[in-house]
């Protein structure tokens, strides 16, 4: 009886070693589709995917950061700037959407360039640099809105606002633009020689430059790289509701962070990767979705929010662990 008993205690185990998120996943799934049928209708799964696609982008950014061993603080800066540069080019210079589009990648590409003059330049901390260049966008938002008033543009070109309510063969745009991302992110951080450097500077940087790797020139890369990602979840932002809202972008950093780390909870390694990052937004794109559903005031809405993803955090990191331990 001992021996059964402990063949099934190991069963279990290496069941929740390898599929623990997955069994809370399909759960929540199946409990959201049993309150309300609703949930499993294929136009809400859609947009749960298309309420998900600015978040995946700066989920995107933030992982590539998290991957050197660092962390971004200013993601939502970058996708301020985004919007902002490029409501502003539209509106108060005339540019065309294509040419506002590009001016609002520069406006994200200046807080990644600062961010690596903070980093690489002065050897300041990732935590550290991220969050002062945080605190200056930040300020620069409301001094130039003077204290934080929206700038509005309700004549903005049809073809920016399609960044956001077009479609391309009945899948929205943001959807198609998020998806591409994942693709371009996956095959530079997890099928390229570069993207095995970013995670060797992450594991142990020390050893990466001993063994030749530039770990500068990477980590410039990265926060540019990132800050541009993130800028274009600003476009996005900006086309949808056709205005830039100052620190808007605060919203995402969070909820960011914690796909991320949900993600890299799940890799054998603990380490970032997009497929993780992508399972965590959609999750939090799931709860968020099947709690509205449900039709929970907005403070037990959040409350509960906040629980479920610490204790899926909680889950995913044990879950790490106990692999850890087996030496999976």
């Amino acid at each position: 009886m001992d021996t059964v008993s402990t063949r099934s205690q190991l069963s279990l185990r290496k069941i929740l070693m390898r599929f623990g998120f997955l069994i809370v996943f399909a759960a929540f799934f199946l409990f959201f589709a049993t309150w309300n049928p609703v949930f499993v209708q294929g136009q809400n799964l859609l947009n749960i995917v298309e309420g998900s696609a600015i978040l995946i982008i700066v989920a995107l950014g933030m992982t590539l950061i998290v991957a050197t061993g660092g962390i971004d603080l200013s993601v939502g800066i970058a996708l301020d700037f985004g919007a902002a540069f490029a409501v502003v080019a539209m509106k108060s210079y005339g540019m065309g959407w294509l040419s506002a589009a590009c001016v609002g990648l520069i406006g994200g590409s200046l807080v990644g360039l600062l961010n690596a003059a903070l980093v690489v330049g002065l050897r300041i901390s990732p935590f550290l640099a991220t969050l002062g260049t945080f605190f200056i966008g930040s300020s620069v938002q409301r001094i130039f809105t003077n204290g934080g008033g929206p700038i509005s543009h309700r004549q903005m070109p049809a073809g920016f606002r399609k960044i956001a309510q077009g479609d391309l063969l009945g899948i929205p745009t943001e959807v198609m633009i998020a998806a591409v991302l994942v693709v371009i992110y996956y095959l530079v951080l997890e099928r390229s020689v570069w993207g095995r450097r970013v995670h060797a500077m992450g594991m142990q940087r020390s050893a990466a430059v001993v063994a030749g790797i530039r770990v500068n020139r990477i980590l410039i890369a990265c926060f540019l790289f990132g800050s541009v990602t993130c800028a274009v979840g600003g476009l996005i932002a900006a086309a949808n509701i056709r205005m830039f809202t100052p620190l808007s972008g605060f919203a995402y950093l969070l909820d960011a962070i914690a796909a991320v780390f949900i993600g890299a909870a799940l890799h054998p390694r603990g380490r970032p990767n997009v497929l993780g990052t992508l399972a965590g937004v959609l999750f939090l794109g799931m709860i968020t979705n099947g709690l509205n559903l449900m039709g929970l005031n907005f403070n037990t809405k959040d409350a509960l929010s906040g629980i479920i993803l610490v204790a899926a955090l909680a889950l995913a990191v044990a879950q790490r662990n106990m692999r850890s331990a087996d030496g999976d």
